[in-house]
């Protein structure tokens, strides 16, 4: 394992790294959860990733439940959450949902050390942008997270490139924590905002990024040729929303493609996905699922593939997935 710095931090995360979208508590317990995460920390992953909506928090409690079986240094791994949808999803108070405003940011944390059973978190990113909220409001509520002592880092997910920056010179201009990170989507379909909408950010702000979705929601493994397996994540209670783009012809033939080549590279197709993703000298980490210890092994071993990407492979796979990225 490889490490990689978080922007211009001086804060190290592992090349690849776990995380616990819609896999902990509805596929993963706490006693599988422990054993994946072991397996991870002993193949050199510092980095495992949450969020408070995941599962409503269920995710952070299964995490939690984990990281204090292990009895790992605090040092030696790196856990982050996301704050935006919360968990009142029946729409009781106006506040818990649905917002970066000061109030729920501030209690917010609180919740997610409570059922993680952390002093701290390492990295709190905001899910997605609220644009009922001032962002100059949510920069003095993370700023003040991290003053706080509790967060260290704070980024956001899925905002775009003028939202990040004005985020940015707001904190630059009162003096306050800026933000790190970002979360994007990124994989060889949905590409265009890490590779152009942020370019310019990573030399002018030092922009880190912790990227979710390498094998696009399972795409990207082939699963999805013949329709909808069942127990995939597209079968799953509340995933309705992904397939679509997960039976889409045209990008199911693309794979078709790429499998060919990942044959030639004598890998998965799924490592060959991973591995692309992490090829990116912007991204920091690669945030990969899982729900089983196999099927983690086998996205960590796309490393591997990493020095098998000549200019030559990785034209064709752009002659494949560019026509078909969004």
């Amino acid at each position: 394992m490889q490490y990689r710095r978080l922007g211009h931090s001086g804060l190290q995360l592992s090349e690849l790294s776990l995380g616990s979208w819609v896999t902990y508590h509805n596929q993963v317990d706490s006693a599988l959860a422990r054993e994946m995460m072991a397996a991870a920390y002993d193949a050199g992953v510092n980095f495992f990733d949450n969020a408070e909506a995941y599962a409503l928090g269920k995710s952070e409690v299964v995490m939690g439940e984990a990281i204090k079986a292990l009895k790992w240094p605090r040092l030696n791994y790196v856990v982050s959450t996301k704050f935006f949808w919360g968990l009142d999803r029946e729409g009781q108070s106006i506040n818990r949902k649905d917002t970066l405003n000061r109030k729920y940011l501030t209690q917010a944390i609180d919740g997610s050390l409570k059922r993680m059973g952390l002093d701290f978190i390492d990295l709190v990113y905001c899910h997605r942008p609220d644009p009922q909220t001032p962002i100059e409001e949510t920069v003095w509520a993370m700023s003040d997270m991290i003053s706080r002592g509790k967060a260290l880092y704070w980024g956001i997910s899925e905002w775009s490139a003028d939202e990040i920056r004005a985020a940015w010179n707001i904190a630059e201009r009162h003096h306050l924590h800026k933000p790190v990170m970002e979360q994007p989507q990124y994989n060889l379909f949905h590409r265009k905002r890490v590779e152009q909408e942020y370019k310019l950010l990573y030399e002018d702000i030092g922009l880190g990024l912790t990227t979710w979705s390498p094998l696009a929601s399972g795409l990207l493994t082939g699963k999805y040729r013949s329709g909808v397996p069942a127990g995939s994540r597209g079968a799953l209670e509340g995933m309705g929303f992904l397939v679509k783009g997960l039976t889409d012809a045209a990008r199911n033939a693309a794979v078709t493609q790429l499998e060919a080549i990942a044959t030639e590279l004598g890998c998965r197709l799924s490592q060959m996905a991973i591995a692309w993703a992490a090829y990116n000298p912007r991204v920091s980490s690669v945030i990969t699922g899982a729900s089983s210890v196999a099927q983690l092994q086998s996205n960590l071993d796309a490393l591997r593939v990493l020095p098998l990407f000549t200019p030559d492979v990785l034209k064709r796979i752009d002659q494949i997935c560019l026509p078909l990225a969004s």
